[in-house]
């Protein structure tokens, strides 16, 4: 194998694995995400679990994160949560640095 193949393997093997990272740590965000609004929603026990996989769920929506802002944000309307978007974006951001954390503590 030459080095530049080598090399090629490298970034390839590296590109994987941050993709995989990405999509393990959204995963993680969306399911502390879902807790989080399930507490709001008045949610407890297996209806919060329950809730929190519809919220995984809508990630796959589209490519992003606007399908799963635009779930919470339509449930806490239907429900009157008071919250704002600005506070819902900041949760997201904030459990995506704690699920970043979680990941790299099992790892």
């Amino acid at each position: 194998m030459s080095i530049f193949d080598d090399r090629e393997d490298k970034f390839e093997k590296k590109f994987a694995h941050d993709a995989e990272l990405k999509f393990k740590a959204e995963a993680r965000r969306n399911k502390l995400l879902g807790l989080w609004a399930a507490g709001l929603l008045g949610k407890t026990g297996a209806d919060a679990d329950a809730y929190a996989k519809e919220v995984i769920k809508a990630d796959f929506e589209e490519v992003g994160d606007e399908d799963v802002f635009r779930k919470i944000r339509a449930d806490f309307d239907a429900a009157n949560v008071e919250q704002s978007d600005h506070q819902i974006r900041r949760q997201m951001q904030d459990f995506m640095g704690e699920a970043l954390r979680q990941l790299q503590t099992e790892g």
